[in-house]
């Protein structure tokens, strides 16, 4: 069973930076897109950042301009670079894989803290 495992959260000021991690631990095939969401307390999952298999990003309206998605396709590894961190980006972050032509499947990491406060 392949698992995502994340890296990288932790206590930031505001203002601040980070870099999340998430690493596939074996072979994912026929990727359509690698994702980042969040889910802040009482607060529903949130679609942060994706990255298709081609390169094309795309964000939320909340972190434009702040955050930014890459991957590494050939590690099967996604990062999210967070700069000017706010208190409202607190919040677990979650790495997602979609993979499948036909039938598609999500791989789901557990989710790593990210705290933004003074």
């Amino acid at each position: 069973q392949v698992q995502l495992v994340e890296s990288g959260g932790g206590l930031v000021q505001p203002g601040g930076s980070l870099r999340l991690s998430c690493a596939a631990s074996g072979s994912i095939f026929n990727i359509n897109g690698m994702s980042w969401y969040r889910q802040a307390p009482e607060k529903q999952r949130e679609l942060v950042a994706v990255i298709t298999s081609g390169g094309s990003t795309k964000y939320a309206d909340s972190v434009k301009g702040r955050f930014t998605i890459s991957s590494d396709n050939a590690k099967i590894t996604v990062y999210l670079q967070m700069n000017s961190l706010k208190p409202e980006d607190t919040a677990v972050y979650l790495c997602n894989i979609n993979a499948g032509r036909y039938l598609k499947r999500d791989y789901w990491g557990q989710g790593t803290q990210v705290t933004v406060s003074s």
